[in-house]
């Protein structure tokens, strides 16, 4: 299928400054897809690039088959949300709306009824007369929704459009969002720091990454649906990121089973670690024997048993610290050469 947006090795930097190297990816229709990661990593310089509000180094942003280097931003009709909304706050909820549509000279009368169609999507109807300023935070988000979705953009591209608000409205908002925007099927480009956003909201998950300090704008680390990048971080940098702390440095041993390469992932390795040798089971990728590797041990897999068991995956060590967490205990462990693993243990664990 030929994608609907194709962001090819584009690359920008300012004096002195690395911000993109090289990013790449394809956004197929109706797709909603996340940039996610840390502040400096060229998520916004990306997104305002396929905008057309930054011009690329090097590289090409195509829409449709269509290059878009002489096509400037108001001919694009891509659509924009911002983190403080960017609304008109003398003017009422009707006139924020219909803004868009007044300015591709639509008749008073399809405005009328568009706005009406976006403001019922967002759940304000009645709400053409209010103020702005008298919204509250999630309701101003709304109407800023509205108004970008209210021309029918071809593309639409929202830059950490919840991170003004709350934890708690947010949480609420990033469900209603995702079903929004596949209510509509409108194309996305979604900016976020925030993981569990991005894995509410997309389909599929761009992390990026960059290391100015060694002149590297940011790249695109690993792309994949967030069920994907979550069981299989491809990289210590992506787990780390997704808040993975057990990483061990291991050397593959060999197989963990008779046939591991019999059919399809996952697999399943034998590899040797300062804490003695672990069978991981749940792999993405073939390693060849003496291959080093990164090993992850998720805090999810984890159980405590009783000092003196012996047996495959029993890793020795000391209790540190049991946090009650609701469903779980928040365990910390202490094992040799001082390696600190920590895992989440049932809230029903009598060896507690």
């Amino acid at each position: 299928m030929t994608p609907l947006l194709s962001v090819h090795s584009v690359s920008k930097s300012y004096p002195g400054l690395p911000v993109l190297k090289e990013a790449t990816f394809d956004v197929a229709s109706g797709e909603i897809i996340c940039l996610l990661g840390p502040s400096g990593c060229g998520k916004t310089t990306l997104l305002r690039i396929v905008a057309g509000l930054e011009a690329p180094d090097t590289g090409t942003v195509t829409f449709a088959g269509q290059d878009l280097n002489d096509v400037p931003v108001h001919r694009r009709n891509f659509g924009f949300m911002f983190q403080d909304y960017a609304l008109f706050p003398h003017r009422d909820v009707f006139a924020n709306v219909a803004f868009g549509l007044r300015m591709q000279g639509a008749a008073a009368a399809e405005i009328e009824a568009r706005v009406k169609v976006v403001l019922a999507l967002v759940a304000l109807e009645g709400y053409e007369k209010r103020r702005v300023v008298e919204l509250s935070g999630g309701e101003q988000q709304r109407v800023a929704l509205a108004r970008s979705l209210a021309p029918r953009p071809q593309l639409l591209m929202l830059d950490e459009p919840l991170g003004a608000l709350d934890r708690s409205l947010r949480e609420q908002l990033m469900n209603e969002l995702r079903a929004i925007l596949k209510q509509v099927g409108v194309t996305a480009l979604y900016v976020t720091h925030d993981q569990e956003e991005a894995f509410a909201v997309s389909d599929r998950v761009l992390i990026m990454r960059a290391r100015p300090e060694n002149g590297e704008g940011g790249w695109i680390e690993q792309a994949d649906t967030p069920a994907a990048v979550y069981r299989y971080p491809r990289t210590a940098y992506v787990a780390r990121f997704l808040g993975f702390r057990n990483l061990l440095d291991a050397t593959v041993l060999g197989p963990g089973s008779e046939d591991p390469h019999a059919g399809p992932a996952p697999y399943a390795y034998r590899a040797r670690t300062v804490l003695g040798d672990i069978v991981a089971s749940d792999v993405a990728e073939r390693f060849a024997v003496g291959e080093s590797v990164s090993l992850l041990v998720r805090p999810e897999a984890a159980d405590v048993r009783p000092a003196g068991e012996h047996g495959e995956n029993l890793l020795p060590g000391r209790l540190i610290s049991a946090s009650f967490r609701g469903s779980y205990y928040l365990i910390r462990t202490e094992h040799s050469d001082g390696v600190v693993l920590t895992c989440e243990a049932s809230a029903t664990d009598e060896d507690l």
